[in-house]
This record gives C-alpha cells, structure tokens and sequence, in this order.
C-alpha cells in the first residue's frame, strides 16, 4: 500500500475512507492469512477510490491469499470473484461461476441495473416471465 507510505505519521482517523480501508487490509494480511475475509471494503467510497481498494483485492488474491468477499456493489464483487453467491433477503438465491452470474440476463437486470431496451420491447410480457432464473421466484 504505497499511499499509505506517504501517511506514515498520519492518524488512522484522519485518512481518508479508502486509505482507512487500505490500512485495515495491510493490518490484517500482516499476520499471513490464507484467508482474508471483507465486507463492504467499497461501502461509502468514490468510484475511483472503490476502483483501488477492487485492484488491491484482485493482487492480494494473485498473490496467494484467498478472498471472501461481502460486497453489495454487485459489479464489483462479480468482476473480483471466481465463485459468487447471491443472497436475496438473507437466502442463497443463485450461486455459480462469477462470470456466469454476470452475464446472465437476470442477474444483471436484477442487480445490476442493466436492462435490454431492443430485447425487452421485443419481448411479450409472459416470455419475460418464463425465462427468469429456476432458483428465484418473481
């Protein structure tokens, strides 16, 4: 974390979001983990500060330590992992293959905020209803 560098005489208090989520990163990867579990590291950051904290996941994870990831920003947490679980009022609702999830059409209508305008004109109301996911119920 080399913008931590910079703050070395720095309050943890006073950095910023980010650099706090940084800081509490390097703390706990201080002791070796195999296992690094997070939750919410981009919760109330700015996108491009979201974006840094997503890169450092992705090295940390390059660099041997798994990750569990808690993540309600749903392109980032499907863009990091290999596996992805998506929960819907606290349940299993879907889980799978990350890049799967992604592209699939409901998921990325349902989460994140994608929708098809030539496919969904195209479509009649019932065929929209058919082609839902088996494991949700509408």
């Amino acid at each position: 974390f080399p913008v931590l560098a910079d703050r070395a005489h720095q309050r943890a208090g006073l950095l910023s979001g980010g650099e706090q989520q940084m800081l509490a990163m390097g703390r706990a990867l201080m002791a070796g983990p195999r296992l690094l579990l997070l939750d919410e590291p981009s919760l109330g950051l700015a996108p491009l500060m979201a974006a840094r904290i997503a890169e450092t996941v992705q090295e940390i994870n390059a660099g041997g330590t798994s990750v569990m990831l808690v993540e309600q920003n749903a392109a980032i947490a499907l863009r990091l992992a290999s596996t992805a679980y998506v929960l819907d009022v606290g349940e299993v609702a879907l889980s799978g293959p990350a890049d799967e999830l992604a592209a699939s059409d409901e998921v990325r209508r349902r989460y994140l905020g994608v929708v098809d305008e030539d496919a969904a004109a195209d479509a009649d109301p019932a065929a929209r209803t058919r082609r839902t996911l088996s494991r949700w119920s509408a």
